[in-house]
């Protein structure tokens, strides 16, 4: 021992010198080979100076490979030193740095796997090396590293919002292979811990942002969902179940040997490989089962336990299939694994994880994604489950758009066989996803012919989702609905506005509203008579219906109205519905006036005095004695000031006073609506002199605590937003 101790000294100080350090590197290495613990305490704080050179990148990485498990307790000298210069610009020190980085993940043993991990997530100054060394551990070392894998995804996953491009690249990458090194039945337990790193990842993005979508940056790369789409499908992918018949000439009996491949799984040289290609790179479908095992026969299906999306029957890998249905007795399941619980999370963990990602990385995910949902949501699920593939499937058309057209008609036989379910939740999510899938359907009469059918049911319940769907579908695909079918729309809507059902009444306002773009001047007037006639009526649903359907009209179709002879007849019909006995007639004609002026000042700016008039009839509303008339009075002029403030302000001597009393009012949510009225109206947000012109009508302490208020904090509160009769 004491030789090495004279020894090594001269050795540390010969590396110093370029004529004798591979030499000493060498000795270095032999002494090491021997007495790894007592000599490396001394070697590597000597090869770790910042900044780390060439050599001694070269050395460190020599050295490793011959201490190996031994730098178990040295891993917090050695790996800043390499990670740091990983990053390095000099490209002979970084490659260097590098190799000596692999060779030490490479050479630590289970005891060091702890120490090794916590080390390669510390210190954001070399978190892309970091991810490097993980995604390379993870794909080259021979251990158990199940228990390691859990955290490795949440911080990969965390690191794909990096503000660094190259970072997100190597995390992605890291991701790729961490996924890869788990056992696949293991994968859909991990749903959680990637859907909160997933939320993680968002909100660390929205910090960035103000305002817009919120998309991460690893999700926005090609092929960006190929590494988490397994944890999430894992239970969803079809299997092949062989029931080979094999008679052993030793025995009478029949002998049956049962194996199971999932179709990732199929090797290049398997016949069966060309189906397994066609199933998951070709974009038509059809359904195929067994229906008999012991006779197999062949039909195309909705839905059934055993199928399989595949091609349809013309082409090469059906016939190929048909062979082996028939000489070997496969049959071809949809089998899905786990809990009613864990295909809920997996449903809401792909819904997530569609939002954040591009919809051009998106696009070649759709085919994949929306297959194994369509297939499930028709199985006896609790509809915990089906809501949850709703909702994703919901995500999928506003973000996949044109490429789920393969799939628009089983997703439409799904989404109205929704709307008689039982469970309210799942037919009002199928009504939502079938009014936006319309948007990308060419043929849409016969749809809303099966719609109108099922608004005349007796089970209210469905009625509403139906009608909610038919909203939709006219919203969305309006312009390619036939008159004809139009007009039935019309026509059965007209009196649906009149029903005691506060749901089915609100719904038949918005969707004539949204109609009357379509129809002709006549039947415009048509609809305005019958509708200021309805105002007078001795049944207040009946006043009611009919003042959501003018708002409605407001909203969808203004100018037809204003310019209508019946314009004026409808502008008395809403002062006077001001005063009727039901709030809710009243709150909704405050909307109506707000819906008026705004276009009023948008049609024509000059006419000061029609939008006095009409704002006039607003400030009444402020002072109802309903506070829900009164916030949607406050609503109204808000909505009004964000669009145009300049012609509001001008007027602020009719508002500002009753403005100032709201800001005092007993009622919670009118003090809230009142505040985000002024913060608008007055301008607040944009300069000091707003702020002393409003402490004309308001404190100056609240005109400065108003101004501090986000402007963009209220946009689902505006009045103009209502989903109630719009």
């Amino acid at each position: 021992m004491q030789a090495i101790d004279e020894i090594v000294p001269t050795l540390l100080h010969a590396l110093e010198d370029e004529e004798t350090s591979d030499t000493a590197l060498d000795g270095l290495k032999q002494i090491l080979s021997v007495r790894t613990t007592a000599v490396l305490p001394h070697i590597l704080p000597k090869l770790v100076h910042f900044p780390l050179s060439a050599f001694n990148a070269h050395a460190l990485g020599a050295l490793a490979e011959v201490a190996g498990p031994g730098l178990d307790s040295h891993l917090s000298t050695i790996l800043p030193a390499l990670l740091n210069a990983m990053g390095y610009a000099d490209m002979e020190v970084q490659s260097l740095a590098k190799k000596a980085a692999e060779t030490v993940v490479s050479v630590i043993d289970e005891e060091g796997m702890e120490s090794l991990l916590s080390e390669l997530l510390k210190g954001a100054s070399i978190r892309r090396s970091s991810a490097y060394l993980i995604g390379y551990l993870f794909k080259n070392s021979d251990l158990h590293l199940g228990d390691e894998a859990p955290n490795m995804l949440s911080s990969l996953i965390i690191l794909l919002s990096d503000w660094d491009f190259d970072t997100v690249l190597v995390a992605w990458q890291a991701l790729s292979n961490v996924v890869s090194s788990v056992p696949k039945e293991v994968l859909p337990t991990y749903i959680k811990l990637v859907r909160d790193a997933v939320s993680t990842s968002r909100d660390k993005e929205r910090r960035k942002k103000k305002g817009g979508a919120v998309l991460i940056p690893g999700f926005c790369l090609p092929k960006a969902l190929q590494p988490l789409l397994p944890v999430f499908l894992q239970g969803y992918r079809s299997l092949i179940n062989a029931k080979i018949l094999q008679i052993a000439e030793s025995s009478s009996k029949n002998q049956h040997m049962s194996t199971s491949i999932h179709l990732e799984d199929i090797s290049e040289d398997h016949p069966l490989y060309e189906l397994h290609s066609y199933m998951f790179a070709k974009q038509t479908n059809s359904f195929a089962s067994i229906v008999q095992e012991d006779r197999p026969n062949y039909e195309k299906l909705d839905t059934r336990e055993q199928i399989v999306f595949i091609e349809n029957a013309q082409e090469d890998p059906w016939r190929l299939l048909q062979k082996y249905l028939i000489t070997n007795l496969f049959t071809l399941q949809g089998l899905i694994s786990g809990s009613a619980e864990l295909r809920q999370q997996a449903a809401l963990g792909l819904g997530e994880l569609i939002e954040v990602t591009s919809e051009k990385t998106l696009k070649e995910f759709v085919i994949p994604i929306t297959g194994p949902l369509i297939r499930i949501i028709g199985d006896r699920f609790p509809w915990e489950v089906k809501s949850a593939i709703l909702s994703t499937l919901s995500i999928i058309i506003r973000r996949g758009g044109i490429a789920l057209k393969p799939f628009l008609p089983q997703l439409q036989t799904t989404f109205v066989k929704c709307l008689q379910d039982n469970t309210r939740t799942i037919r009002s999510s199928a009504a939502i996803a079938l009014g936006k899938l319309s948007a990308l359907s060419t043929r849409v009469d016969p749809l809303v012919g099966d719609l109108l059918s099922g608004v005349q049911t007796s089970d209210a319940g469905i009625r509403e989702a139906t009608l909610t769907a038919l909203k939709g579908v006219i919203k969305h695909a309006g312009e390619s609905v036939s008159i004809a079918s139009r007009t039935r729309v019309y026509i059965l809507l007209k009196d649906l506005i009149h029903n005691d059902d506060d749901q089915i009444r609100n719904s038949a306002a918005s969707i004539l509203g949204i109609v009357s773009q379509y129809l002709g001047d006549g039947q415009v007037v048509e609809v305005l008579d019958g509708l200021s006639k309805s105002t007078s009526s001795s049944n207040w649903c009946s006043r009611h219906g009919a003042v959501l359907t003018i708002c409605s009209m407001l909203k969808h179709n203004p100018d037809i109205i204003c310019a209508s002879s019946s314009f004026p007849l409808i502008v008395n019909c809403l002062k006077i519905t001001l005063n009727d006995e039901k709030f809710p007639v009243r709150e909704t004609s405050t909307r109506a006036l707000g819906l008026l002026l705004r276009q009023q000042i948008q049609s024509d700016p000059s006419n000061a005095t029609s939008h006095v008039e009409t704002l006039g009839s607003i400030v009444l509303a402020m002072q109802d004695d309903s506070s829900e008339v009164r916030r949607r009075g406050l609503s109204a002029v808000k909505a009004v000031s964000k669009a145009n403030p300049g012609a509001i302000a001008i007027h602020v001597s009719k508002f500002g006073p009753v403005l100032a009393d709201c800001l005092k009012d007993g009622n919670t949510s009118v003090r809230l609506a009142a505040e985000r009225c002024a913060l608008h109206a007055f301008q607040l947000a944009k300069g000091t002199e707003n702020v002393q012109a409003a402490q004309k009508f308001i404190t100056g302490l609240d005109a400065r605590r108003i101004a501090k208020l986000p402007e963009h904090s209220d946009e689902s509160g505006d009045s103009d937003k209502d989903a109630s009769s719009g």
